[in-house]
Formats: C-alpha cells, sequence, structure tokens
C-alpha cells in the first residue's frame, strides 16, 4: 500500500485491451520510475501533479476483464490529469483493430489478437521516453537499467514516500556534461543529453509535439534524428511509442532473436527480415516485436 491515506478510482479499458500484456510488452517496466509486481500484479508508476508539481506514486492493477483500479495518495492530485496520463501510457486509446486484421489469418500471429496484445508501455513525456530510447543504444540491459536508474535517484524529484519521479529537462540542463559522464555513467551520451535537456528548456525543442504532427512517418522519423544521438534503430523505437510502426527498429536483440526463430540461428542480411514483415505495411514494426516477443509469455517471462 501507499504509506499514509490514499484513494483508488477505478476507468474502463477497451475490450481488447490487456493489462498483463501491456506492462510487460517491452522493458520500460523494467526501469524507473516504472515498477512492476508481478506478484501483486501492479504497476506503480511516480506521476507529477500537474498543478502543484509534486510527484506522487500511483498504483495501477486490473479489476476484472474492463477495468482499472488507480490507487494514489489522499492528497492535492487532479485526478483528471492522472487519468490521463493512465491512458497515455497504457495506450488505452491506442486502435488496433486494423493490425488485428491484418495478421488476423497469419500463421504465427494470430495469438496477437486473441491475447489481446499490441500496446507498447510508454512514459507520460516524449521526452523521458526518449531519454530511455538513448540509454538502450549499444550496451546491454544492465547498462541502460543503470544509466536510467542513476537519472531518476540523482536528479529526479522525490516524492512525499521517498520515491523520485524522472527528471525534468530543466534538471537536466542545470548539470553539466561530465556530471552525466561522471555520475550516470553515461558514456558518450552524455553531450548528447546536455544538448538536448538545453535545448528543450530553452524551448527551441518540444519532443511532445511529436505526437501530435501531420509528418509523414518518413519526414517525422528525419526530424527525430536530428536530435543527437538518435539513428535509425532509436527513432523507429520512439516512432512506435509514438503509434507510428512503419520501421522495424532494428537493433542486436531483434535481429538475434528473428536468426533463432526464422534462420537456424544462422545471421543473415536485414534485407531478409524485412521481407518477411513487408506485407504488413504500416504494422510492420509492431509484427515483428510481436513476434519475437512471443515466448515472454509463453515461458511467463
Amino acid at each position: 500500500m501507499i504509506a499514509g491515506m490514499s484513494r483508488e478510482m477505478s476507468i474502463d479499458t477497451p475490450i481488447n485491451f490487456s493489462f498483463r500484456h501491456t506492462v510487460s510488452s517491452h522493458g520500460w517496466s523494467d526501469l524507473l520510475p516504472f515498477e512492476l509486481d508481478e506478484t501483486a500484479g501492479t504497476l506503480s508508476y511516480v506521476f507529477t501533479d500537474n498543478k502543484s508539481g509534486t510527484p506522487f506514486r500511483a498504483k495501477i492493477r486490473a479489476d476484472g476483464e474492463a477495468c482499472l483500479k488507480i490507487e494514489f495518495p489522499d492528497a492535492n492530485v487532479e485526478e483528471k490529469r492522472l487519468v490521463s496520463d493512465v491512458r497515455h501510457i497504457l495506450r488505452l486509446d491506442d486502435d488496433l483493430l486494423p493490425f488485428y486484421s491484418v495478421i488476423k489469418n497469419e500463421n504465427g500471429l494470430a495469438w496477437i489478437a486473441t491475447a489481446n496484445a499490441g500496446r507498447l508501455l510508454r512514459s507520460p513525456t516524449v521526452f523521458e521516453d526518449l531519454v530511455k530510447t538513448l540509454c538502450t543504444t549499444n550496451c546491454s540491459w544492465g547498462l541502460t537499467r543503470n544509466m536510467v536508474t542513476n537519472l531518476v535517484q540523482k536528479l529526479g524529484e522525490p516524492s512525499a514516500g521517498g520515491s523520485r519521479a524522472f527528471p525534468t529537462p530543466e534538471s537536466l540542463a542545470r548539470v553539466s556534461t561530465d556530471f552525466f559522464r561522471n555520475e550516470i555513467r553515461a558514456g558518450y551520451r552524455s553531450p548528447y543529453f546536455t544538448e538536448l535537456a538545453q535545448s528543450i528548456a530553452e524551448g527551441k525543442l518540444d519532443p511532445d509535439s511529436w505526437l501530435r504532427s501531420d509528418l509523414p512517418t518518413a519526414e517525422l522519423k528525419k526530424e527525430i534524428k536530428t536530435v543527437k544521438g538518435v539513428g535509425d534503430y532509436a527513432a523507429d523505437n520512439l516512432l512506435k511509442l509514438l503509434g507510428r510502426y512503419d520501421g522495424l527498429a532494428l537493433d542486436s536483440w531483434l535481429r538475434a532473436e528473428f536468426y533463432k526463430k526464422y534462420n537456424a540461428e544462422k545471421v543473415c542480411a536485414d534485407k531478409k527480415i524485412e521481407k518477411r514483415y513487408k506485407k504488413f505495411g504500416k504494422w510492420r514494426g509492431l509484427a515483428i516485436w510481436c513476434d519475437m516477443t512471443e515466448r515472454w509469455f509463453d515461458e511467463g517471462l
């Protein structure tokens, strides 16, 4: 339970929503300020109240087939904003029916619609998703987790219970590149974090505007790649969290899983991977991700 007095409210979910498949859809639930308690069946996150700017931890759990329960402190929390943030991170307003229609007759992928899978957990802000994506490039998952933990613990504002929110662009802009290198252990990303934070804090860049962009995906990808440190993989990964699945976001892990599943564990050219998923059109990035992560749920990982 949350320390002190707490309240609880309910929100309805779409009929084709799976809490389990969404919170475990990829690694974000393993990164602060998310915390996943599989035993209790809860996902918690340290939100920041829109009015007071005060961080608070809320816990989310499934309540039956079409409802979620949100537990949060009995304090000055703007409930409307909290509901909006929860709907955003769990992708409750995403329409996956066209995706399910595309893959329904595809051997090996029909399970996705049956399980109501396909929603990819994301952060309340594109800025947070962007920073976390940068933390996944050219390193192990353990290093990614360490960098994100350091960012939250060293630069995030504390809640009443002691847990910390994800740091704001302004808080990142106040520290030096050496701080990112020495304290966050961000390595080559250190100057990228400095430039990114300063650009946002000064109003030169607004990552959240990408959610509302009318640009074609190819053009939006070019814009995202103007951020230093963002290459094809990082841009395609972020685009998936924006609801655009045109790109495969191939990295070493995804390639290795494909080799294992479809190529007798032998390395092949990316063109072979691209050819397999081409028929899924604008959904190909989501198709490959679900395809490669199916065993997570079969094995209870």
